[in-house]
């Protein structure tokens, strides 16, 4: 009887155990620790309510080669839409350079991706070229924006992606990529 009581016990505990591990690795439980992270650098930091993958419209890159966001997947993605006619998005482009070389060597991808012109990518390839590690990527028909869902709402709109390739969070406006607060979201957006 105490045997069974005791092996009882065991699958009790057993399953407490279960279902308590299962409920803290669902989704839900990290926006909840993203969400706490809204503050200082990452004010702005704006939760999406269903994690979604990123639209198909595609951009170049430095060759004039076709990407999506989905090209990255595996990665932690920080989106970037800018333009050299905004002003915002020109003075937070050095923290997203020091960000972009914070976590060189990880699954990290910070693409800067150009709204510009086509008229305006000699402009732009000059610009970025200022900030490196960051890549260049343009979407000069200006698709990507119109593509996100909600669509963005200006520049510059940084949207941010998990592994899976999911978008969790955006930043409308500038904001500070290389404060402490922005490297723990990413750091909580690795973690996962």
């Amino acid at each position: 009887m105490k045997l069974a009581l005791a092996a009882a016990l065991i699958v009790g505990v057993a399953g407490v155990v279960y279902v308590t591990k299962g409920s803290l690795s669902k989704p839900g439980t990290a926006k909840v620790e993203l969400a706490s992270l809204a503050k200082g650098g990452m004010d702005k930091l704006e939760l999406v309510s269903t994690p979604k993958p990123p639209p198909a419209a595609s951009f170049v890159n430095s060759e004039g080669k076709p990407v999506t966001l989905a090209d990255f997947k595996g990665k932690v993605v920080v989106a970037n839409l800018w333009a050299t006619w905004c002003a915002p998005c020109k003075k937070e482009m050095p923290t997203l350079a020091r960000l972009a070389a914070d976590y060189a060597g990880k699954p990290v991808e910070v693409a800067a991706i150009s709204v510009d012109s086509a008229s305006a990518t000699a402009q732009a390839k000059e610009f970025i070229a200022t900030h490196k590690p960051l890549a260049f990527y343009q979407d000069a028909k200006l698709a990507l924006p119109f593509a996100f869902s909600p669509p963005a709402q200006g520049f510059p709109t940084t949207v941010l992606y998990d592994k899976a390739g999911m978008e969790r969070a955006r930043v409308v406006g500038e904001a500070d990529w290389s404060s402490p607060e922005a490297k723990q979201v990413i750091d909580a957006l690795l973690a996962e």
